[in-house]
């Protein structure tokens, strides 16, 4: 269910979650343009049924986009961690303009450290192109906490091959590929281009054995 919002709508909406006033290269802060949060949550809603009713976590929230977009379309509960105190304190402000106040709360915590139980994961993890294999504890921790796992990786068919391999090994399942394009804005001073775009994959994995 998405309720009374269109896709169009939801894109409208979370265009107002400020972007991150200092975004760090080292963490790989970049935002995710509303349109494309839009997109990558109204396929995981209308093509799986995974938003609405759940309880929701998004890893390396950043500002909330994710989960601020999760609470819009109908989650239960949905809970926003990062190490970034500031990302967290505009996710907080968003959230509450935006009305979900009330079904979503900020942790201030590493993923490596960070336990609760859920019923699905969202995170766009740090791709790795700065810190190789930044996104494995992401992984990780998304297992430990839910059956069900949505996750951004860059695209291209040696990083599927090792994911799929990885995901494995912790006892998960890769359910379905969805390829999509981003862009990445300029965000630092070695952009050059008004913006960049870039291919990933959304992974939809399961725990073994778990539907």
């Amino acid at each position: 269910m998405t309720g009374s919002l269109t896709k169009k709508q939801l894109a409208m909406l979370l265009s107002k979650v400020d972007e991150h006033p200092k975004p760090k290269v080292s963490l790989e802060q970049y935002t995710l343009m509303s349109e494309e949060v839009s997109d990558i949550l109204w396929t995981i809603e209308t093509t799986f049924g995974d938003i609405s009713g759940k309880v929701l976590v998004d890893l390396g929230c950043g500002t909330g986009r994710l989960a601020i977009g999760s609470a819009l379309l109908g989650a239960s509960y949905v809970v926003g961690v990062d190490i970034d105190e500031v990302a967290l304190r505009v996710a907080a402000t968003s959230a509450k303009e935006l009305g979900v106040e009330d079904r979503t709360s900020w942790v201030l915590a590493s993923v490596e450290s960070f336990y609760m139980r859920a019923d699905v994961v969202i995170q766009n993890p740090p791709y790795g192109v700065r810190r190789k294999g930044a996104d494995r504890p992401f992984l990780e921790a998304a297992l430990r906490i839910a059956p069900i796992v949505y996750s951004l990786h860059k695209s291209g068919l040696r990083n599927r091959q090792f994911l799929k391999r990885f995901i494995k090994d912790l006892g998960g399942i890769v359910d379905s590929i969805i390829p999509l394009e981003v862009t990445i804005r300029p965000t630092f001073e070695f952009h050059v281009k008004r913006g960049y775009k870039v291919k990933v994959d959304l992974y939809r994995i399961m725990r073994g054995g778990e539907e």
